[in-house]
């Protein structure tokens, strides 16, 4: 069984047991749960329940790992050849790493 839920934004494909590491959540604590309620869609071996936008009554239920991981450090490089322009910029992504419980349907 898995469920394809929004988070922050972005598309994730949660299944039971399986980590994520999703864009940062301000108020998230090590060992609090979190509940997901933007379920698009719901796979249940093999019944497909898809949302009109969402699937209505079903949550997935996280808990959080790392409520702050940072990420690959990214480098923006920005030049223009013959005119002596060159930026350099980076920067690293926050994560916040959760864990998936139960998928409630």
């Amino acid at each position: 069984m898995y469920a394809i839920v929004e988070i922050n934004g972005q598309q994730f494909k949660a299944e039971e047991g399986k980590k994520l590491f999703v864009n940062h959540i301000k108020d998230a604590e090590e060992g609090k749960t979190v509940e997901f309620d933007k379920v698009l869609l719901i796979d249940n071996d093999g019944t497909v329940t898809v949302g009109a936008p969402t699937v209505t009554g079903a949550k997935v239920v996280a808990e959080v790992v790392a409520p702050l991981v940072k990420g690959e450090k990214i480098i923006v490089f920005k030049m223009k050849r013959r005119k002596d322009y060159r930026k350099k910029n980076g920067h690293r992504s926050q994560f916040t790493q959760v864990e998936i419980k139960t998928i409630n349907a």
